[in-house]
């Protein structure tokens, strides 16, 4: 096995259809609600570099693309996907990295945000500075909770006006993470010692 992460371009195009349908099938397992996207719309996210691709050789091995809402104030890690048959190798959590890391690097001043059921993706998320929230403090956008009407909690999330449901949102701020202060050993500079040789007198 070699797998590699790739940040999807145009060249990955091919792939679009391949992963709907692993998207689709991966939510029909669980039962979740993924939302269902066409080969247009994740050809799209390749050709604007907002996706990232795992690929062993030219076999399709995972992938996971980047949402925004809310006028870019808000972003979502979205379509999280790994091929049944490269399940249990620590390949998702390298997805989940990658992908979070380019959400970074495109929309620094952005909350990244996450629902799920999944115990996995929780911890994934927490490891990559994630906290549990309620959902008033994720986006109000329309286009993000339509993506739940494939959901099976669908009516629970209706019923309690989409701010409860069994999911547990989970939210990244830069502005919340601690900074780290160069330690006191770091502070501290230390001056070389030079040694000067004295030249001996010569005696008359």
């Amino acid at each position: 096995m070699n797998v590699e992460i790739h940040i999807a371009n145009s060249s990955y195009i091919g792939y679009a259809q391949e992963i709907c349908d692993l998207i689709y099938e991966s939510a029909q397992a669980r039962g979740t609600g993924i939302a269902k996207r066409s080969a247009e719309y994740i050809a799209e996210k390749m050709n604007s570099g907002k996706a990232v691709i795992a690929l062993d050789g030219d076999k399709l091995v995972g992938f996971s693309y980047i949402e925004t809402f809310s006028h870019k104030r808000f972003v979502a890690n979205s379509g999280l996907i790994v091929h049944p048959n490269y399940r249990n190798q620590g390949l998702a959590k390298k997805i989940k990295r990658n992908i979070f890391e380019l959400s970074r690097k495109l929309y620094p001043n952005a909350k990244i945000f996450s629902i799920t059921t999944g115990l996995a993706v929780m911890r994934m998320n927490t490891e990559l500075g994630f906290k549990p929230v309620t959902f008033s403090e994720l986006t109000d956008d329309e286009e993000f909770w339509n993506g739940c009407k494939e959901c099976r909690n669908y009516d629970i999330l209706q019923r309690n006006n989409f701010k409860m449901c069994l999911c547990t949102g989970l939210l990244y701020d830069a502005k919340d993470q601690p900074v780290h202060k160069p330690s006191a050993f770091a502070k501290k500079v230390v001056k070389p010692v030079i040694k000067v040789r004295k030249k001996n007198k010569i005696k008359k």
